[in-house]
């Protein structure tokens, strides 16, 4: 391939064999990934034929993005014989990355409309507010909200399994509008409690211990399901299945039995409680179908428990779990 006698060649040929720059050829031989075959009694740097096709492998996966120190372990396994699975790898990694700046592309996009399309005066405003918000956004911060809500020493399982519903994720692709909302429920939960400066648990979370209050949100998570069900039906609030294992679940926390005088108890007391009507409505603007109806959320369908609650209070209606 190369016309020396040694069957070597200089910087300068290998750049012109390559279509690439000596500075090129330069930075990748001192990083280490383009060695040479030897120096001339100049000092001047001679390389071996292989290193052409070498200098294109580095340049295809440079070109696709790779990070310098991805290329060099693939290279050091192709030099070891065997550079599949780290060539893989390597490659994953860099569609997560791609994935992540996508994301974030699309989500500055959706942003900068917004800031575009309000009024001249809400401009300010809405700046401040979008920006913020990370791009793509991240939830730790409505992670920390709950946290600082949900009962103290409540079981990790329960945490969890509480966050997956109450938490929105961002949607990869957002509208403008979902931007917006993110921003405002980002902005609620960093001011907790609405920023109200009153008391940011309800007060059964008091009561609850570690075992009592992994009780408690299993016992209304599964009320939150039977409620939203009703309310995909277009049930008025009412007394029933739904209602009565809302109840049960504090009556378990609190270690008493489901009667008509704990009922009253209990409404009160949840009147009194703490709101973020807010929050919920927040997420359902972020989890929104354009065009769409909104479905229960956690929140919403306490809401619907409550008032069905008081609708049983003011009729008598319906029987009780226990009496």
């Amino acid at each position: 391939m190369f016309s020396s006698h040694d069957g070597l060649c200089t910087i300068g040929e290998l750049a012109e064999l390559a279509g690439v720059s000596v500075k090129t050829v330069r930075f990748y031989s001192d990083g280490g990934l383009l060695p040479e075959a030897s120096r001339s009694a100049g000092g001047h740097r001679r390389y071996a034929p292989e290193a052409v096709e070498r200098l294109g492998l580095i340049r295809s996966l440079r070109g696709l993005g790779l990070p310098v120190a991805d290329v060099r372990s693939v290279l050091d396994e192709q030099d070891a014989g065997d550079a599949a699975d780290v060539l893989e790898a390597a490659v994953d990694g860099r569609l997560r990355v791609l994935g992540s700046e996508l994301r974030a592309l699309r989500w500055r996009e959706a942003a900068l409309q917004l800031v575009r399309d309000c009024r001249p005066e809400e401009r300010p405003a809405r700046l401040r507010l979008v920006g913020a918000v990370a791009a793509p956004p991240s939830t730790a911060a409505l992670v920390r909200f709950w946290r600082a809500w949900l009962p103290a020493r409540m079981p990790a399982r329960a945490v969890g399994a509480f966050l997956e519903v109450a938490v929105p994720q961002p949607p990869d692709d957002p509208r403008p509008e979902q931007v917006l909302a993110f921003a405002r429920l980002y902005a609620f939960v960093t001011r907790p409690c609405g920023g109200s400066g009153g008391p940011c648990q309800p007060r059964a979370h008091s009561a609850a211990g570690a075992r009592k209050s992994a009780v408690l949100y299993a016992g209304l998570a599964t009320a939150y399901d039977l409620a939203g069900g009703e309310m995909r039906r277009g049930t008025k609030p009412s007394p029933g299945e739904a209602l009565d294992g809302f109840v049960d679940a504090y009556a378990s926390t609190y270690g008493t039995r489901d009667t008509p005088g704990f009922r009253r108890r209990l409404a009160g007391q949840l009147a009194g409680d703490p709101r973020i009507d807010r929050y919920w409505e927040l997420t359902a603007e972020v989890l929104g179908a354009p065009g769409g109806e909104l479905g229960p959320t956690p929140g919403t369908a306490h809401d619907w428990l409550l008032e069905a609650l008081d609708n049983q209070l003011s009729t008598g209606a319906g029987g009780y779990a226990r009496r």
